[in-house]
């Protein structure tokens, strides 16, 4: 079953009139019944990261995009966390040992 990508969360932090800062939320959605699981992720990115690398140019935020603002999400890393967490979680969950009420305390 794939997943599903929807892009819950856009807050633009404004200076100047123009976007300086993104927070992003993006829900992720697989599987049905007892396969089905969902996670939110998020990340805030800057115009310019501390590394001084540009993520984007300011401009007013009535001129984003969806596909603009889906672009801006770290999509690669988010993916590998969710898989990652289905997998340990639905496909491959722990084998968790099982409790014994009834047992009996030697004398």
């Amino acid at each position: 079953m794939a997943i599903t990508k929807t892009l819950t969360g856009a807050v633009p932090y404004n200076k100047d009139g123009k976007v300086e800062k993104w927070a992003l939320q993006m829900k992720y959605e697989k599987g049905a019944d007892a396969t089905y699981y969902k996670s939110l992720m998020v990340a805030t990115i800057p115009a310019t990261a501390s590394d001084g690398s540009v993520n984007f140019t300011p401009k007013p935020e009535g001129e984003w995009t969806l596909a603009q603002l889906i672009a801006l999400c770290p999509i690669d890393n988010w993916d590998a966390t969710f898989d990652s967490t289905y997998d340990s979680i639905i496909t491959n969950p722990p084998d968790n040992p099982v409790p014994d009420d009834g047992y009996v305390i030697p004398s």
